[in-house]
């Protein structure tokens, strides 16, 4: 499998050797949704909370008598068939909405992910990708020349300039190689990866 190099033109200037294992997978639409699936439910924190009917703050005499009124039987005004009521089921702030995912899934998954971007011409690889200082305008004229604007770069150890100049820019995302997860993949239109990072990224999915 071979990768296209651009250059600091946007310019395709060579080819790179990459391992077909992490770049020249089918593409299983079936463990990608799962992954994601996973991924997201993974991320959300159990900080919903509704009342049951024994912690609402109601009176707990019986509202109308039993019998004789014509209406019909009515115990607690907490009850969950009333407005104001109780919660048959309520939501807990202990809520588990983990996915269990195994890590050789999680690897196949990603493939995934990669090889299509790679055949779809998503995925480009550079030498390096730089900056002399934190600077957000010079981040954006430097993607703007090589004409890419909504992308994830991927970089083989965490450059603190690149990083501090894409704060800024919200379809800009700087992640290392270990960081770069499925949904950060599917979700920007280009993926830049430097060639140190394509080597990490092939150890790591290995």
């Amino acid at each position: 499998m071979e990768l296209q190099v651009i250059n600091e033109q946007g310019k395709p200037s060579a080819k790179v050797a990459a391992s077909d294992n992490a770049f020249g997978r089918d593409y299983n639409e079936a463990l990608v949704h799962q992954l994601i699936t996973a991924y997201l439910a993974n991320a959300r924190q159990g900080t919903r909370k509704q009342k049951a009917r024994g912690e609402i703050n109601k009176s707990n005499k019986k509202p109308w008598k039993q019998k004789g009124t014509g209406r019909a039987r009515a115990g607690r005004a907490s009850s969950p068939l009333w407005r104001g009521g109780g919660k048959v089921f309520p939501n807990l702030p202990d809520e588990n909405f983990s996915h269990k995912l195994n890590r050789k899934m999680y690897r196949a998954g990603v493939c995934s992910i990669l090889s299509r971007l790679a055949r779809e011409d998503r995925l480009a690889v550079v030498e390096k990708f730089t900056l002399d200082g934190p600077r957000t305008k010079a981040l954006a004229a430097k993607l703007k020349g090589m004409g890419l604007d909504d992308v994830l770069i991927i970089t083989d150890s965490v450059d603190d300039n690149l990083r501090l100049s894409s704060r800024n820019l919200p379809k800009v995302d700087v992640v290392t190689a270990g960081a770069a997860d499925p949904l950060s993949l599917l979700r920007h239109a280009k993926v830049l990866v430097t060639r140190g990072a394509v080597a990490r990224i092939e150890e790591l999915l290995a």
